[in-house]
Parts: C-alpha cells; sequence; structure tokens
C-alpha cells in the first residue's frame, strides 16, 4: 500500500497546494534531516508518506523510533538491526524501518537468523528504540532518517507528559501532528493524557475540544513545542482535512497561529492506494 497526501501550506492567511511533504517542510534541499515526528493523529502514515516520496526521488531513507512504534508485514522492517541488513534493505527497497521488538522474535526466526517480519513471532506488534551504540552508527550513516519520537495510542490530539516527547540531540527538525477529527468532541474523548490537556486550556475534560484549543496546544512550550529548542524548525501537521469542514477549521487555527506571530502550518489529508 501507498500512501497519497494532498498537502497544502499556510501561506499568506491562505491555504497553498504544494508539490510535495518535503516541499512543505523544506527539507528537499537538506542532504541528511533527522527529523522527529510528534504529536497524534496520523504519525506513522505521515512517515510513511514522507518515506516514499524520499524512495520515488531516488534517495535511501531510514525509519526508526525513540519511543515504539507499529509493525507491519513489509519486507523493509528490521527487527533484528545490523548494518549489513540495513544496507541490504535500503539498496533493495530504497527504505528501512528498524527497530527492536518490544517481544521477542520466535525461535524459529533466531534459528533462520533473520530480521524481517516473515521472522518475527506473531505476537510482536510494536518495535522500540535501538541500542544506542547502533542508534549512534545509524544517524551517521549519511542518509535521511524520520523518527517516531512520540506515543498517543490512536488517538488524534496529545499533551506531553514529563518525559514526552523523546527528542534527540541529533534532531533537526520536528513535525508536531494534530487531527482536525477531534474537533467538536470531548476532551476526554479524543486526547492523549486529556486531564493533561485540559489543565493546560484551563478547561473540564468533559468539555468540547475546539480550534482555538489545537492552536494553543500546538503553539505551547508546555505542550506542543515542549522539547524543541528554539533554534529547531518546528512545524505544525493538521492532518485529517479530507473534507471542506475541517480544512476551513484547519485555516481558522493558521489564522489563530499567524496572529501569535507563528506561520509554518502544513494541512494534510491522506488517502491509502493499492500499488500497481
Amino acid at each position: 500500500m501507498s500512501v497519497l497526501y494532498t498537502v497544502k501550506k499556510f501561506e499568506s492567511c491562505g491555504l497553498a497546494i504544494q508539490d510535495s511533504l518535503m516541499k512543505s517542510f523544506q527539507i528537499e534541499n537538506i542532504k541528511t534531516p533527522v527529523v522527529s515526528v510528534i504529536g497524534a493523529g496520523g504519525k506513522t502514515t505521515l512517515i510513511r508518506a514522507l518515506a516514499e516520496e524520499y524512495q520515488s526521488k531516488g534517495i535511501p531513507v531510514i525509519v526508526t523510533t525513540t519511543t515504539h512504534m507499529l509493525v507491519e508485514n513489509l519486507p523493509w522492517f528490521l527487527l533484528t538491526p545490523s548494518p549489513e541488513g540495513v544496507k541490504k534493505l535500503l539498496g533493495q527497497y530504497g527504505m528501512a524501518w528498524i527497530g527492536i521488538p518490544q517481544i521477542g522474535m520466535s525461535q524459529e526466526g533466531r534459528d533462520k537468523g533473520g530480521g524481517s517480519c516473515s521472522h518475527i513471532n506473531r505476537r510482536v506488534r510494536k518495535m522500540g528504540i535501538l541500542p544506542r551504540e547502533f542508534l549512534e552508527w545509524v544517524l551517521g550513516y549519511g542518509v535521511p532518517v524520520l523518527i517516531e519520537a512520540d506515543g498517543a495510542r490512536g488517538l488524534p490530539i496529545k499533551a506531553p507528559a514529563g518525559h514526552e516527547p523523546v527528542l534527540l540531540p541529533q534532531t533537526t527538525h520536528v513535525l508536531n501532528v494534530y487531527g482536525l477529527d477531534a474537533i467538536g468532541k470531548r476532551i476526554s474523548e479524543v486526547c492523549f493524557r486529556g486531564d493533561r490537556a485540559a489543565e493546560l486550556l484551563g478547561k473540564k475534560t468533559e468539555d468540547i475540544l475546539q480550534e482555538g484549543d489545537i492552536a494553543a496546544l500546538a503553539l505551547s512550550r508546555q505542550s506542543g513545542r515542549k522539547g524543541a529548542a528554539a533554534v529547531l524548525p518546528y512545524k505544525i501537521v493538521l492532518n485529517k482535512a479530507d473534507n471542506a469542514a475541517r480544512e476551513k477549521s484547519a485555516l481558522r487555527i493558521g489564522m489563530m497561529a499567524w496572529e501569535k506571530g507563528f506561520g509554518d502550518l502544513t494541512v494534510t489529508a491522506a488517502e491509502r492506494q493499492r500499488e500497481q
């Protein structure tokens, strides 16, 4: 399955169609960015689409995590990472998704000496952070690295705990994702760590999440911008803008952010299509 995205950028108080995610995030001319994706509402799908853009341009790309991410039964996932295994996948597929399984490999996998998903116990559904030495090798290998650096349990909005997000010092860009499908629903229903989100917003967990709440969370140094150094490029991604009402909400959120002096906002809508 490949991921197609409609990508728009907040510009001049409107939304301008972009050719690619790479262009909207201003990383198309950067040779080896380390992009950390945080927040909620479609991080993994966004990472997949961005990885596929690199792949389509013939640029090898590595995907990993500093927390955990879902494992898919796809040949470019590598759960017994080694430099040789990574190089092989990059050469064969143009991308390598690598991490340590959170539930151990089956004995069959160890006997075969394999690390692909076909050799992993079916109970393995997530992969976690690489050992420090190997992670350092990955970051120094000389290709773009995309990192899922936050967890949200499938919810569209996230307010971070004290230890979150997990941003590496080598991070060059931070993408903070919010799901527009959360608007109009109770904070308790759509926010991971909803009590924290309510506290930051001065609301109750049973209050309705509004457009202004997303803008406030995204701009807060205690929430969306938490851990992202002031010198790092920080970009807000409003995902699931898949109808006119949500796109209008995205534009209003963009205007609110712009009024606060922030304008680097991308609006996306994803559609999965089977590869031909």
